[in-house]
């Protein structure tokens, strides 16, 4: 039967948590388990609560620490206490398998809660009912599938209206948890050998011609399953973060926009180690350089002002295009190639592909993003960083989104996989 953990700082919340966990015991299946834990500052007790304050306290942290919590600033008590919450809930997975995992709270609670549920793996459902779920969410959820409800009024004593948001919330996760447990019992009950390849393919609006058409190849041709990532910055790491959980089997990076948005500060970035996890996982490997013409801004009035007098192209009302110049183009090459050569722990897994005839929908001859010096600048840094270092380089004189330059790379994965 599902196991729910339900999050809360009782010190502040004690009565909205409280009511959460009546609704729960309501609405689970027979046989449920729910362990409430306190993660609040203070120490609460009461009959409901399975993992309390002190004990968290007292298991993850040492007694230097444990002193110095009653004179920490707010924030450093929250950060203290998502190191004991989450290094608790990561003991409690492996004695008691989780199926789900609630909380309600304001700024600080959800800050709490959404740090401990980022911890846990991408499908185990988490939800947060938050009086700032209606407001810049990237931060709370990151690259995971934090469910977030807005309390519309805030979680401070109960009322009618929150309770009926909060009874929503409690169904949602009971109905969640038990999906989620049924669905471990069906993998478990599968094969391995019948399972498939698990490809995972990043892809922007300006590729998804190409994508779409390797998909599609992958899929007829092959026992592939395809994953599809947009190449957002959190659907970078997405893809990244699935890799290091080991459910990715290879990953043919199509789009990998982010790193300019990463050099460039734009607006999807995926960080510093883009790139990284597939290299070390030694899975094979195709990347190539889908959407590097462009950083992407916010609408075109709130482009830095450094950028203003750049070749922009508004894709969207919301989103602005800057064109990547020669000079950039070379900083994208560096870094792709400094990855491949110090991350790469299997080089016969990794192949970069270039596509000479455009990195993009409109990089192509013609297109509003065509700079045939700057492409080419990218290109021969790759081909100039990589020579004799063991990772195959290959030149296709197609566009990103030629039928035939899909179906091409498409097919070089497969053959990289056939090998591992």
């Amino acid at each position: 039967m599902p196991h729910i953990v339900l999050l809360g700082t009782l010190d502040t919340k004690l009565p909205e948590i409280l009511h959460l966990h009546s609704r729960l015991v309501a609405l689970s299946s027979p046989g449920a388990s729910i362990t409430v834990i306190d993660c609040g500052r203070s120490p609460v007790v009461h009959p409901v609560i399975g993992i309390s304050h002190n004990e968290l306290v007292t298991e993850f942290a040492t007694e230097e620490e444990r002193d110095t919590l009653k004179d920490l600033p707010r924030g450093e008590a929250i950060k203290f206490m998502i190191r004991c919450t989450t290094s608790c809930i990561e003991e409690l997975h492996k004695k008691q398998p989780i199926h789900g995992i609630i909380s309600a709270g304001g700024s600080g609670g959800t800050s709490l809660a959404s740090a401990v549920m980022r911890t846990l793996p991408i499908g185990l459902p988490k939800f947060i009912a938050s009086t700032v779920a209606s407001g810049d969410t990237g931060p709370i959820v990151g690259e995971t599938d934090i469910t977030l409800m807005y309390s519309v009024v805030d979680i401070a004593g109960t009322n009618d209206l929150l309770r009926n948001i909060l009874n929503n919330a409690a169904a949602a996760m009971a109905g969640m948890s038990l999906a989620y447990e049924h669905q471990l019992q069906h993998q478990s009950e599968q094969s391995k050998e019948n399972q498939k390849l698990r490809v995972g393919i990043t892809m922007f609006g300006v590729t998804t011609p190409g994508v779409d058409k390797i998909r599609e190849h992958l899929e007829s041709n092959y026992a592939v399953e395809t994953y599809v990532f947009h190449a957002t910055g959190h659907g970078g790491k997405a893809m990244e973060r699935l890799i290091t959980e080991g459910r990715l089997d290879a990953v043919l990076d199509l789009t990998t926009t982010e790193i300019c948005d990463f050099l460039m500060g734009g607006n999807m970035s995926a960080g510093p180690n883009r790139l990284e996890a597939a290299l070390k996982a030694g899975i094979p490997t195709i990347i190539s350089l889908g959407a590097t013409d462009m950083v992407n801004f916010g609408p075109r009035a709130i482009v830095p002002e450094r950028y203003q007098q750049r070749k922009l192209f508004e894709h969207n009302p919301t989103v602005t295009l800057m064109r990547t110049t020669k000079e950039e183009c070379r900083a994208i090459g560096d870094f792709i190639a400094e990855k491949a050569k110090r991350f790469a722990v299997k080089l016969s897994m990794v192949q970069i592909t270039l596509p000479r005839g455009g990195v993009s929908m409109i990089a192509t001859p013609g297109g509003a993003f065509e700079d045939r010096e700057a492409d080419d600048a990218l290109i021969e840094t790759l081909a100039s960083r990589l020579q004799d270092s063991g990772i195959s380089v290959v030149h296709d004189e197609r566009d990103i989104n030629d039928e035939g330059f899909a179906v091409k790379i498409a097919d070089d994965l497969m053959r990289l996989a056939r090998f591992t």
